[in-house]
């Protein structure tokens, strides 16, 4: 199931910012896809535990974490930000850059970030989002999947993601783009429901 698109009309971030603060969307190319109201309990455990794992990890350290909903401009080359086409929200995110950081949220590839998949996001997070974040530059993408209890993991190496590594959430994770740092998956496969089958 894809997501619904707002209008058929192409947009950029000034027609963003002009729109109800109670209804999120995600520009990809200028074309404004509605994001689900509210994630489930288990996809907001999975992004605040990683979230959570992340700040305390990185705490005095230069790179900070941040968790959605995030604006993340991403532009294609040195557009205003009035005329950027690309702005998503990733569920959780590191930038190591403070120069683009500022109060709007980020503007530009962050260094890795997480989507929590979901039956209704999964394949615009695989396919759509994972194709705008090669394109960005970020450095390292996972994608979990609490159903499957996998996480996929792309890392950028000469400007494309290659062939993903897919782990069990079980054990630890490094993250390759920051040294020393690793999700630790156990007490958080162990709160989540069973899988159905």
């Amino acid at each position: 199931m894809g997501l619904a698109l707002r209008d058929q009309r192409l947009h950029t971030y000034a027609d963003y910012l002009t729109w109800p603060e109670d209804v999120r969307y995600e520009l990809i190319d200028g074309e404004a896809y509605l994001m689900d109201p509210a994630p489930t309990l288990d996809h907001q455990d999975v992004a605040g535990e990683i979230y959570f794992q992340l700040r305390t990890q990185l705490e005095g350290r230069p790179c900070r974490p941040y968790i959605a909903p995030v604006d993340v401009r991403l532009p294609r080359h040195n557009e205003s930000d009035a005329e950027i086409d690309t702005v998503v929200q990733p569920d959780v995110l590191v930038v190591c850059d403070p120069d683009k950081i500022d109060r709007r949220g980020v503007r530009g590839a962050p260094d890795w970030l997480v989507e929590v998949l979901s039956p209704s996001t999964a394949a615009h997070d695989q396919i759509v989002k994972r194709r705008i974040y090669e394109r960005a530059g970020v450095r390292e993408y996972w994608l979990v999947h609490p159903t499957e209890r996998t996480v996929t993991i792309y890392t950028l190496q000469h400007g494309q993601y290659g062939r993903p590594d897919i782990f069990e959430l079980k054990g630890e994770t490094p993250i390759a783009t920051l040294p020393g740092v690793a999700i630790a998956w156990d007490a958080l496969a162990a709160r989540l429901p069973k899988p159905e089958y």
